[in-house]
């Protein structure tokens, strides 16, 4: 294997395309300067159609946590009654971040690899009705779900004033995403996931019910307190060579169009779903909930992490394994941004030969026979 060989198929980080380095790359601008005011005034409507909003998304410099976190201090406060919608690892954080805040938290939780029921939220909103926020994840990474958000949000529209506030931090930019036709108070992602960007990026936007809620909110914040953001797009030193780098992200998505975008990821989804269940692997969620962004293996006859130490030392392949209880028992495979069908034949490619070398028993070529299958009856646009 070449030394700098390195083919990153996590559920993100995320590769970053060539155009976004070198945007990257560009000579260091001042922060305050009329060239990085340009900059924000450009990116503020480039962004706006992949959150499917009219309303400002707010950049800040920070993780996607910092985002989740951003959103709970702007709309709660001490001692307000939240609704947390736990599907996995990060529905649980949603959780844990609101209860260091001092809310009181109630919670509905589903096995790991299932996604929530729209009906029980409808059911658990209308006996709680103190409840301010209801505080959901998009797409679980840890398992591979996929959230019915519109469902979820018109439950909880339907028979309450609660906010509902989303992680996206796994689906936007990946998986069509209408806030403002679904109802979504408060929408968050990051940048390192189908953005295609590294790491240090979070957005935030907010409806307007929901920015009647965070003017008049007491609870004091500073560095996420989003009113700041509103007439000054960077109140505090923004990382202003990810923003030269989302603009060739954004402009990339748009010379594709999203509804090319969000296609591309169903069939690398379904690329990935054929190839697997066809070497004979389980998969964690049902096809109903199954997100086009990242795929989870259950290993039944072979131990997951020995297949991933395998593909890894062989061909510089890195998938990913699983998160707190599923620790050992799955692998789950990355495929948003920065891919593309051809991309998954290789993982699928790489992936049967991986298991033929920890020993596993399989025919090789389903998979692949599979995959393109599949890529075919899609048209065959890579």
């Amino acid at each position: 294997m070449l030394e700098s060989s390195n083919l990153l198929r996590i559920p993100g980080p995320t590769p970053i395309p060539g155009c976004v380095t070198r945007a990257m790359s560009k000579p260091m601008i001042g922060h305050r300067t009329e060239e990085a005011k340009q900059l924000l005034i450009r990116l503020k409507e480039k962004i706006k159609p992949v959150f499917g909003t009219n309303q400002d998304v707010i950049i800040l410099a920070g993780s996607g946590s910092a985002g989740l976190e951003a959103a709970i201090v702007n709309i709660t406060d001490v001692g307000d009654e939240v609704l947390v919608l736990v599907s996995g690892n990060f529905g649980e954080r949603f959780a844990e971040i609101c209860e260091v805040y001092g809310l009181k938290v109630h919670r509905i939780e589903v096995e790991w690899g299932k996604a929530i029921d729209p009906q029980e939220v409808e059911v658990y909103i209308q006996k709680n009705p103190n409840i301010k926020a209801v505080f959901v994840t998009s797409c679980e990474t840890s398992t591979g779900v996929l959230n019915p958000i519109p469902e979820i949000t018109a439950a909880v529209r339907e028979h309450s004033n609660a906010l509902v506030a989303v992680d996206g931090v796994s689906s936007v930019g990946g998986v069509d995403t209408q806030m403002d036709a679904w109802g979504v108070d408060v929408l968050v992602t990051g940048s390192q996931k189908a953005m295609m960007l590294p790491p240090g990026l979070c957005f935030v936007a907010a409806s307007e019910r929901a920015w009647e809620v965070i003017h008049e909110n007491k609870r004091p914040r500073y560095f996420l307190d989003l009113r700041k953001y509103l007439n000054n797009a960077a109140p505090y030193t923004p990382a202003v060579s990810l923003l030269m780098g989302l603009e060739a992200a954004l402009d990339l998505i748009a010379e594709e169009g999203l509804e090319n975008v969000y296609a591309r990821h169903l069939t690398m989804m379904e690329m990935t779903r054929a190839a697997v269940k066809a070497l004979g692997i389980p998969l964690l969620t049902d096809e109903e909930s199954a997100a086009p962004t990242v795929t989870t293996l259950v290993p039944a006859d072979f131990e997951g992490d020995k297949l991933r130490k395998q593909l890894k030392a062989d061909f510089g392949l890195e998938l990913a394994g699983g998160q707190k209880h599923l620790k050992g028992k799955v692998v789950r495979i990355g495929h948003m941004g920065y891919c593309a069908p051809a991309d998954v034949l290789q993982v699928i490619s790489l992936l049967e030969t991986g298991l033929q070398r920890i020993g596993k028993d399989i025919t090789p070529g389903q998979g692949i026979q599979a995959a393109q299958a599949v890529f075919l009856q899609s048209g065959g646009q890579a």
